[in-house]
C-alpha cells in the first residue's frame, strides 16, 4: 500500500489510550489493524454494540473489539476507565471525532477516560494525503484541558483523511 509509519508505540507501557485522527472512512479500520500488526502491538477498540452481532460481531471481538452500550444515562467514562483496572494490559483506541462525518470539535470522553484511569494518550494519524501513520510519544493529560486539547490537535495539523472534506481541521 506504500504507507510508512513514523514513530513507535511505547514498548514499556502496557496501558494507554490511543486517539486516531482523522476518522473519515471505514478504510480507517483496516489501516488500524494493519498498523497494529506491523508494530506487533495488541490494540483494542470500542464499537457500538449493534455492530457486535452475528458473524461481524464474532470477527470484531476476535480482532480486539469491545461492544459499547450507548444507551443514555450511563456513565460510559467510568465504565471504560474501569476496564483499565481489570486488565493487566490494555491499549484502547478511540476516534475523538466520534463519527466518520465532518465535525468541528472533538468529543472529550477519551480525555476523561485517560484522566480517570491515570493512563497516557498516544496520538496516531490516519494520513491518507501523505500515506502515513505517525505515532506520538505518550502524552499525560494535565489539569488544563484547554491547553491539552490545543497540544493534541496540533499533532494532527495538516493530516488528511480518506475523505478529505471530512478531515478534522485544526483552528
Amino acid at each position: 500500500m506504500k504507507w510508512k509509519v513514523v514513530g513507535d508505540f511505547p514498548a514499556d507501557l502496557k496501558k494507554y489510550m490511543i486517539i486516531a485522527v482523522p476518522h473519515t472512512s471505514w478504510h480507517d479500520f483496516y489501516i488500524g489493524l494493519l498498523l497494529r500488526r506491523i508494530k506487533d502491538t495488541p490494540i483494542n477498540f470500542i464499537g457500538k454494540k449493534e455492530l457486535f452481532k452475528g458473524v461481524l460481531g464474532w470477527y470484531l471481538k476476535q480482532v480486539g473489539g469491545v461492544a459499547l452500550d450507548r444507551t443514555p444515562g450511563q456513565n460510559k467514562v467510568q465504565s471504560i476507565a474501569k476496564m483499565f483496572e481489570t486488565h493487566n494490559e490494555l491499549r484502547l483506541s478511540l476516534a475523538p471525532e466520534g463519527t466518520r462525518k465532518k465535525v468541528t470539535e472533538w468529543k472529550s470522553g477519551f480525555y476523561y477516560i485517560a484522566k480517570e484511569a491515570h493512563v497516557p494518550i498516544v496520538m496516531v494519524t490516519f494520513d491518507f494525503g501523505k500515506k502515513q501513520n505517525k505515532i506520538s510519544e505518550p502524552f499525560y493529560p494535565t489539569d488544563n484541558m484547554e491547553a491539552d486539547f490545543i497540544y493534541m490537535k496540533n499533532f494532527f495539523r495538516g493530516v488528511k483523511g480518506k475523505v478529505p472534506e471530512y478531515s478534522f481541521d485544526v483552528d
